[in-house]
């Protein structure tokens, strides 16, 4: 078990939103999830659930560990009011995150005006509350779109931009990674952050998405401000390598 390696799942561990977003979801799913972000080797950054589990999930976590949950999830429809209705229950909950889906196939028919007038308003509905706007990158698949979501995310007031949804063919990519990196350090936002999600299962996966934030953005983003990864399965193989067992993470993907 190399030292980078170890590293690399330390990082993991502090910037994992640990995430549960099954459409047969019951309150004992999330009850196990609450436990397992409580690992012996520390604790995760969040947890993310559907809004009708967040007053569930912040009960049964310290303050420490956020509240995430979902908006215009996961289809992404260029629906306002159905969005600012999931942020309003997320608030009332007394949840600390939202994860919203940019309108992705607006944004293909070139409705720009629209997807960032739909992002404004949602980023006014969710103040003070931590804003994460999914790209849905292996959707727009062009750089040119991803780089243009990138931007409408962050010129609205995005905290963090997030690859994915996880629940379309092509997850996060180190390619869209890039993209997206180059465009928030481009931005000059000093506060603004990346989230992998979607087919982040290794160790040796979120190694190289680490190491494409720091380069990028700097070590000093390498921290749970500006750098996510949402996952279900990747905390497994991050309390194999923590704990000196052996890891999967040699068939990484990335």
């Amino acid at each position: 078990m190399t030292a980078d390696l170890q590293s690399a799942a330390r990082t993991a561990l502090a910037c994992l939103d640990l995430t549960s977003l099954n459409d047969g979801d019951t309150a004992a799913d999330i009850a196990a999830l609450c436990q397992r972000a409580q690992t012996p080797h520390g604790n995760v950054a969040a947890v993310c659930v559907w809004p009708r589990f967040v007053a569930q999930a912040r009960a049964a976590l310290p303050p420490t560990v956020k509240v995430a949950a979902v908006a215009n999830f996961p289809d992404g429809a260029l629906d306002t009011q159905r969005a600012l209705a999931d942020v309003a229950e997320i608030a009332l909950a007394g949840g600390d995150e939202v994860d919203v889906v940019l309108p992705y196939r607006t944004l293909l028919a070139d409705q720009s005006t629209e997807v960032a007038e739909f992002l404004s308003e949602v980023r006014f509905a969710s103040r003070p509350l931590t804003l994460k706007v999914i790209i849905e990158s292996g959707e727009l698949v062009a750089p040119e779109r991803i780089a243009q979501a990138t931007r409408l995310a962050l010129a609205a007031g995005a905290d963090f931009v997030k690859t994915s949804t996880g629940k379309t063919k092509t997850g996060a990519t180190p390619e869209a990674a890039a993209v997206m990196l180059k465009e928030i350090k481009a931005s000059g936002l000093p506060a603004a952050g990346f989230k992998a999600s979607g087919g982040v299962r290794t160790v040796a996966d979120a190694a190289g998405y680490i190491a494409q934030a720091e380069a990028a953005l700097g070590a000093e983003a390498l921290n749970p401000q500006r750098l996510r990864f949402g996952a279900s399965g990747l905390l497994s193989d991050i309390e194999s390598v923590l704990s000196g067992a052996e890891s999967v993470a040699t068939n990484s993907t990335y």
